[in-house]
């Protein structure tokens, strides 16, 4: 087999008289005369444009080693476009590695293509210039992520993948034990418990780029598997956190795109419900949601009083807007929870809609005012209990302004002070994050007086980072000692045997000296979907699956034979929901 000397995407004018050998795959042929053809070969480095005899087998896809002289390409025949456009390989002997069959999509991409079939023929599709530019940025950003986790001290650590179930927020994906019928093993969906016990056992500083597995539903930022940089450090606070977890990210975005990201700002959980009606708040449109309750405080409106008057104001959007997408973000807003949505055009003369029959004119100029709005502006407000207000108009902000993913460059923001609990149910607090981050130091002494809705006011010291409007990771400063865990435990409804069994562990090893310590994980995938420009994880996964959760190179997952359901003790059964 003749030995490559060149990549297709790398010879240029200056290898001009020189003989070369390059690789690849047949991208197009084009017949010219009886007697030649111009084969475009590619490799991962781009095409390069050789003449061969036009009696060559040579196909789309074949696998082909061309040796050849590189000569100028004749006047009038330059590809501007190419980067190798200015020569072409003429003189040259094909080498037929291995026949093709005609790929089962066209391999460029102005062709928009089903996603089945390209996940169905994945090895296929990863041949295409996006598959290839997406992974290799995937490397990028893993290599910038070990770069600066190792300059900063870190210790990457192994942590296992077969452990016990513990509640991380999602369902574990399981594994029967052969030598232990009847017990089972769970996925980690994250090493959350092995990085603090790496804590206890004096490892300050530990990293790792771990799989992670959830059985939970699937879209455009989820997989069952993904990767996270997890990260771990010992006598530490919240700023420290921030500080080398930014290092990393902003390493791998100087990697991919050259510019890098400085003094990445904070904004609370409460801020950000209240500005953006999210806690992962896209900042790289303005549109934020306005206070207007006081405004509505004497209001004779039915429609307004209520708990929260808040509003947004889209620019333009008076004569954007038709009567059909009024009624449809209606029915979205009410499909998300409220009652109903309040709607005005601004005009010249003041507010235009049918609910300024009930309102003041007070109220009409303190709508217009409140919300900067001017003559052809579009006005939404929402009036109900806070929350579902700010959930609402979060959401109807987004659908009016999101700009596309590779729109408006790459904003980060540190998200902090999340509650620590999200829901009561049953009396019992259910945790936002998981039962390991430490309370607020502020509101600790809540945890022996907090009832009912209560409890949602507790802080927490759990922060994420956002890029985009896109949650990246999330991280906490952890509970380090056995009583306050016992404690969070307790609340939580988890008696004293159930901690034993579950955590048991855990608790042990904070009675033996666990030192304060916080640590963060972020998505790779999502982070590398975000800087590649992509909508969809997919996009940046070499092997997929399917939204509904298949893989459909493998036909995973299917049934297994009886033997090993015996083997291990199991037997399928119907199932009943």
């Amino acid at each position: 087999m003749p030995i490559r000397t060149d990549y297709c995407g790398e010879v240029s004018s200056a290898d001009i008289g020189r003989t070369v050998t390059v690789c690849g795959w047949v991208d197009t042929r084009r017949v010219h005369s009886e007697h030649l053809a111009f084969v475009d070969v590619r490799d991962h480095t781009g095409v390069v444009q050789v003449v061969v005899d036009e009696r060559s087998e040579v196909r789309s896809e074949y696998v082909v080693a061309i040796t050849g002289t590189v000569r100028a390409r004749p006047d009038g025949m330059v590809n501007a476009a190419l980067a190798t456009g200015e020569i072409e390989i003429a003189d040259t002997t094909v080498d037929i590695l291995n026949a093709a069959e005609p790929p089962p999509f066209p391999m460029n991409e102005r062709t928009d293509v089903d996603e089945s079939i390209r996940l169905r023929h994945r090895y296929v599709d990863l041949r295409r210039p996006k598959m290839q530019r997406n992974l290799r940025i995937r490397s990028k950003v893993n290599s910038a992520i070990r770069g600066a986790m190792e300059r900063q001290g870190f210790v990457e650590i192994e942590t296992p993948m077969l452990i016990a179930s513990t509640p991380e927020g999602a369902r574990d994906f399981v594994v029967p034990s052969r030598q232990n019928p009847g017990d089972f093993y769970a996925l980690p969906q994250s090493p959350q418990l092995f990085k603090q016990l790496s804590m206890v056992g004096g490892f300050d500083k530990y990293y790792q780029i771990a799989r992670c597995l959830r059985d939970e539903d699937l879209r455009a930022d989820r997989q069952f598997e993904f990767m996270q940089l997890d990260a771990e450090a010992s006598f530490v606070n919240q700023e420290d956190v921030f500080a080398f977890i930014s290092e990393a990210v902003a390493d791998a975005t100087e990697a991919v795109t050259g510019e890098r990201p400085e003094n990445i700002p904070q904004m609370t959980y409460a801020e950000a419900q209240e500005r953006y009606g999210s806690d992962k708040p896209d900042v790289r449109f303005g549109m934020e949601l306005q206070e207007l309750t006081e405004l509505f405080t004497e209001t004779e409106s039915n429609v307004f009083k209520t708990a929260a008057v808040k509003g947004i104001c889209m620019k333009g959007g008076a004569d954007t807007l038709g009567r059909n997408a009024i009624d449809d973000l209606t029915d979205k807003a009410k499909r998300w929870g409220a009652k109903g949505l309040a709607w005005f055009r601004v005009r010249d003369e003041g507010l235009e809609g049918a609910l300024t029959k009930f309102m003041s004119e007070a109220e009409i100029a303190g709508v217009q005012s409140g919300l900067a709005a001017e003559s052809g502006d579009m006005v939404f407000l929402i009036a109900d209990d806070r929350r579902t207000a700010n959930r609402v108009l979060g959401l109807l902000r987004l659908e009016l302004g999101k700009p596309p993913v590779n729109e408006g460059g790459f904003h980060f923001l540190w998200i902090t002070e999340f509650p620590l609990f999200e829901d009561v149910i049953d009396g019992n607090p259910i945790p936002a994050h998981h039962p390991f981050t430490m309370p607020h130091p502020d509101d600790v002494d809540l945890l022996d007086t907090a009832e009912g809705d209560g409890w949602l006011d507790i802080r927490s010291q759990a922060y994420d980072l956002v890029l985009n409007g896109w949650e990246l990771g999330s991280g906490s400063i952890r509970i380090h000692r056995s009583d306050v865990q016992s404690r969070i435990f307790e609340i939580l409804g988890i008696g004293e045997e159930e901690q034993r069994a579950k955590f048991g562990f855990l608790l042990d090893a904070f009675r033996f000296g666990a030192p304060p310590h916080g640590g963060f994980a972020f998505g790779i995938d999502r982070l590398t979907a975000l800087l590649a420009g992509e909508e969809n994880i997919r996009e940046v996964i070499a092997f997929p699956k399917t939204q509904s959760g298949a893989d459909l190179l493998t036909n995973a997952p299917g049934p297994i034979e009886a033997g090993q359901l015996d083997e291990l003790g199991l037997r399928v059964v119907p199932r009943t929901d």
